[in-house]
């Protein structure tokens, strides 16, 4: 009770000052990172230590493998994003964490973190959504971007409509009812035989392949629907693999490879202009994991501005899993008096809806 009647208190002062530090940490997957994030926008340090080497020989995230690799990492992590900032730990102004959705134990570990942070140096504790973290990258990109706007938020774990409203409000208006995006690359990818992690090698196996040589199913779901349903075209590849194996014909993989991604993005395009006209608004914005795609990048961008809107899409460091996002997320909670308490918890599979 007596922190927070503290962090109250300093939220008030924040309100008088010009410039509010906030220090971020995020390790829901295998990402150990930390920033140091400036009245949600500039973002002066971020420092990403991935654990892609130590997970690709078996072919995927192994969670426990994911949680000992950030224990070893936090500290380290923590001090080089203070360093990079030029900054002491007492210039802080609050402690912002992805607590959910996630690995748990994985989630675990920054969130522990942050709260020792913030009980030690007496100031506030913010714990961040990791779809709104994705979303809120895009403010970091586009310093001149405010509410409203609709955003597509497409993972390995998520495939996400969100129409944001304003600073912290959000309505979600389509989301995967299977496989998400991401999850869908991945499979498809080890179905290839290309291994982990599949989105990249994926894309870049589709360069050298026909988009359009294999028509592979788009999954629209009943009429006027804005959700995702990525399964039936995951199992669609695998069945056309296992039919070429049984007639002996051989398999051109970067065909496989272009027509399924080409599927990917052509309902992720589909139904992110459907839902930016329904909701009336004239940005659409890209984030997470998949939106590093370039093909789904640049098919987005000339779809929306074929229908007379903005695109606005982060560099592909802000796509990735990074703290960054997560200050600016943080930051704008925050201000709005949305302070956690020190027993802040981990949520492996949290919704937006009730966050």
């Amino acid at each position: 009770m007596r922190y927070m009647q503290k962090s109250r208190l300093k939220l008030e002062k924040f309100k008088q000052k010009q410039a509010v530090r906030i220090l971020a940490v995020e390790t829901s997957c295998d990402e150990t990172s930390c920033a140091v994030v400036e009245n949600g926008r500039i973002v002066l340090s971020n420092i990403i230590s991935s654990q892609v080497d130590f997970h690709r020989k078996f072919g995927g995230v192994v969670p426990e493998i994911a949680s000992r690799k950030h224990i070893e990492l936090i500290d380290h992590v923590v001090d080089d994003a203070l360093e990079q900032a030029g900054m002491a730990p007492d210039g802080l102004d609050a402690v912002a964490v992805t607590s959910g959705p996630g690995l748990v134990g994985a989630l675990l570990v920054g969130v522990s973190h942050a709260k020792a942070m913030a009980f030690a140096l007496g100031i506030p504790l913010v714990g961040v959504h990791h779809i709104e973290g994705h979303i809120c990258a895009n403010f970091i990109q586009y310093e001149e971007l405010v509410p409203p706007f609709l955003c597509l938020v497409v993972s390995g774990g998520h495939s996400h409509l969100v129409h944001v409203l304003d600073y912290g409000k959000y309505c979600i208006m389509g989301r995967t009812r299977d496989d998400a995006a991401g999850e869908a690359f991945d499979k498809v990818a080890r179905t290839l035989g290309l291994g982990y992690p599949g989105g990249p090698n994926i894309e870049k196996l589709a360069e050298k392949g026909d988009p359009h040589a294999i028509e592979f199913p788009r999954t629209y779901l009943e009429k006027g629907s804005l959700d995702f349903s990525f399964s039936g075209l995951k199992t669609a590849v695998l069945n056309y693999m296992n039919s070429c194996s049984q007639r002996g014909e051989q398999v051109n993989r970067a065909d496989v490879a272009a027509s399924f991604q080409q599927a990917v993005v052509d309902v992720l395009v589909d139904k992110t202009v459907w839902a930016a006209q329904k909701a009336g608004v004239r940005i659409i914005a890209l984030a997470g994991g998949v939106a590093s795609n370039s093909r789904l990048r640049e098919a987005l961008s000339s779809r929306v501005r074929e229908a007379g809107m903005e695109f606005r899409c982060p560099s592909r460091i802000l796509c990735t899993d990074n703290a960054a996002m997560i200050g600016s997320a943080g930051y704008y909670r925050l201000i709005k008096g949305k302070i956690s308490p020190l027993t802040l918890n981990a949520v492996a599979s949290m919704e937006m809806d009730s966050y």
